[in-house]
């Protein structure tokens, strides 16, 4: 369908999403990891969120931020990946402009909110470490509470103004997205017009949100170290050390490959081939929602006992 060049007929606009330009051939192959890993985040984010509000013992705040997480992985990875399937298996690439925007929005309002929550989990071990005869009247049900409105509230500030930077702009015929889901620079590329807005501000929200965020969390872990390795007993050094495992491994997940694509597209676009930066952004909205339960659920021992009396029960009935 041709495009508008004035903003009243956007409704009408339509694009046709292509998936992996190159690896058009492989879409089918690559959907049964993607498919596959969808449906293990599911199920595993699922199940998170069922043992911590069904389990009194795990009403606790590391858990509670924890279920933050389960949450904000399920959103994630279901606003690309059923519509990713489409185009793999059906070639059902077409979306309205509308919709696509709205795609462009929560995939990057739930970004910055997964980057908001891991802070406030630092923030959680920090404080369970370095006070934790206070951790209990620090971390009170109304300030988790408070946490969480605030994490999605700046991630809403921070995101919404990507809607009224596209639609500002003038499509005049460009109609093909090479790639597997909408984002803001993506669409912003198919305008006839000055994107120097678009760029600047896609270049500010990682660097003063998501940078932000990593350098506190930063500072929490060197806090957390220092106050570790003061403590006297070398097991007592290792327990504390071990609350810090998987929320370590889960930060590693999340913001290494995020950054590896933000400064591959800026500094490595001509030498990295299309393909794989956008095969690389398919796997990074599946994989670490996949991956964090199986985190958790291997790390932390009142998670695995919740699981092992559920099985237990379960071939009682069985």
């Amino acid at each position: 369908m041709s495009m508008s060049s004035n903003h009243t007929n956007l409704r009408d606009v339509w694009y046709t999403m292509i998936g992996i330009p190159g690896l058009e051939y492989a879409h089918i192959w690559l959907s049964i990891p993607i498919c596959s890993m969808y449906i293990l985040a599911l199920v595993g984010n699922t199940l998170l969120i069922f043992l911590i509000f069904t389990d009194h013992s795990l009403h606790e705040p590391m858990y509670l931020f924890l279920s933050m997480l389960a949450l904000a992985d399920i959103i994630l990875s279901t606003v690309t990946t059923p519509k990713v399937l489409a185009i793999f298996w059906f070639r059902a690439g077409g979306i309205s402009f509308a919709s696509c925007v709205c795609q462009m929005f929560f995939l990057h309002f739930m970004f910055v909110t997964e980057s908001a929550i891991l802070l406030a989990m630092a923030f959680d071990r920090y404080v369970a470490i370095c006070f934790p005869l206070r951790y209990t009247t620090i971390l009170t049900s109304s300030v988790i509470g408070t946490m969480g409105i605030a994490s999605v509230t700046r991630s809403f500030l921070i995101c919404f103004p990507l809607v009224f930077l596209v639609y500002r702009l003038t499509y005049c015929g460009r109609s093909i997205i090479y790639h597997s889901y909408c984002e803001h620079m993506g669409i912003a590329r198919l305008a006839c017009d000055n994107i120097k807005v678009n760029i600047y501000y896609g270049m500010t929200v990682p660097l003063f949100s998501i940078g932000l965020d990593i350098v506190l969390i930063i500072i929490s872990y060197t806090l957390i170290l220092h106050s570790v390795f003061r403590i006297p007993s070398r097991d007592a050094r290792l327990k504390a050390l071990g609350t810090c495992g998987s929320h370590v491994c889960v930060i590693l997940l999340f913001y290494t490959p995020s950054l590896f694509t933000f400064f591959a597209h800026r500094f490595g676009g001509h030498n990295i081939p299309r393909y794989m930066h956008i095969l690389f952004a398919n796997l990074y909205v599946v994989v670490p929602p996949a991956l964090n339960p199986i985190i958790y659920g291997v790390k932390t021992k009142q998670i695995q006992d919740r699981i092992f009396q559920m099985v237990s029960f379960s071939k009682v009935w069985f």
